[in-house]
């Protein structure tokens, strides 16, 4: 069973040059496995799931070989990641950032989450390497060029991100470039009217949750809309945009989405945070293995949920199971000893690799072999 959904995964892989050697290829679908069935990125971890044939120690050399010598196609990594999407819907993309410490390592990444209603799946990322800081102007637009040329302008809905991802020259470029954004601002950004006159958002006198639409505002050197609302902490939820102003907070509540994809990446799903690894590059290719792991449960989640019988709900609203772990559970109930002779899961998860490879019959794009 184990050599049998290894190849159809194999399969998947290998119309994307992630890596050139078939031997690689067929080590990430391994790694990958591994990654699902132990719930960690720690090698010694994976490596229990690796050649059960193999001694462990060799299994763990095998990793540290791989992730010391074989360059990763990020490109072909995004391409892959987007045949798990929908063929014929826009896409939102969420712009963050995420960090951790180990010793006196500092992880600090730039990522870019890809996503259409409250599904979303990483798409691509870099590692700052600036001590923690913020990401420059130079950083998002490198990131977002490289989305434009994964997914194509026409199917990008709008960019979102937090108060971070701020300044006229940021905010100019998507403008300039035709790129629908929402951007939270922080409430000391001053908003000038058509009418040429200056002010705050505190001078508002806003009603506690309770939008204010002002249309054709410049802020920043920029004119583009407002939607602004006085949150009960005293706050306020400062949003400039160039989408349809009237849902403009709607769209950007979901940025939690990416929140949720970091969750999954780093602590209720794969533990990304825990790695031992400390070479920036090494860990960018830990990553991309992690967002596949990620793309294969949630999607797998979804297609059960959609395709098989609905996730019951609790009392409270939400799902008994997300998508991630019910995806996860199913891949690992596939290798537990006790059910191996229970076909109905097998069929379901070859049903779902079915569907993913006539995904990626309706998207045009060439991929080379």
């Amino acid at each position: 069973m184990n050599q049998r959904l290894e190849s159809e995964i194999t399969s998947v892989l290998s119309k994307f040059p992630i890596v050139k050697n078939l031997s690689r290829k067929k080590f990430i679908c391994s790694f990958i496995l591994g990654l699902i069935k132990s719930r960690n990125v720690q090698f010694c971890s994976v490596a229990q799931h690796l050649n059960v044939k193999a001694k462990l120690s060799s299994n763990e050399v095998r990793i540290q070989d791989f992730f010391r010598e074989v360059n990763i196609d990020y490109f072909y990594v995004a391409l892959l990641l987007l045949q798990f999407l929908p063929t014929n819907k826009k896409l939102r993309l969420c712009l963050d950032r995420t960090e951790w410490d180990f010793g006196s390592c500092q992880v600090n990444i730039l990522m870019v989450v890809v996503g259409c209603g409250d599904y979303q799946l990483p798409l691509y990322w870099e590692m700052l390497d600036n001590k923690s800081g913020n990401s420059s102007t130079r950083d998002r637009k490198a990131i977002v060029e490289m989305c434009v040329n994964l997914i194509g302008k026409e199917r990008i809905g709008y960019i979102v991100g937090d108060r971070e991802f701020i300044g006229r020259s940021w905010i100019k470029y998507l403008k300039d470039n035709d790129i629908n954004f929402v951007m939270r601002l922080p409430k000391h950004h001053l908003l000038q009217k058509s009418d040429g006159s200056v002010f705050k958002i505190e001078s508002l006198n806003l009603e506690i949750n309770k939008a204010v639409i002002l249309r054709d505002c410049l802020v920043d050197g920029v004119v583009a809309n407002v939607w602004v609302k006085a949150l009960q902490n005293g706050d306020f939820l400062y949003l400039l945009g160039t989408v349809n102003v009237e849902f403009m907070g709607q769209l950007y509540a979901k940025r939690w989405t990416i929140e949720t994809c970091f969750q999954g990446l780093k602590g209720r799903g794969f533990n990304l945070e825990k790695t031992h690894l400390k070479c920036l590059e090494k860990i960018k290719k830990l990553i991309a293995l992690v967002a596949i792991s990620y793309a294969v449960c949630i999607s797998m989640g979804i297609y059960f949920h959609t395709k098989v019988q609905k996730i019951k709900k609790k009392n409270h609203g939400y799902k008994s199971s997300s998508f991630l772990r019910k995806g996860m559970n199913m891949i690992q109930e596939l290798f537990r000893q006790i059910i191996l002779t229970d076909t109905a899961i097998e069929n379901r998860i070859f049903s779902f690799l079915r569907w993913i490879k006539m995904q990626m019959s309706h998207y045009q794009k060439n991929i080379s072999t």
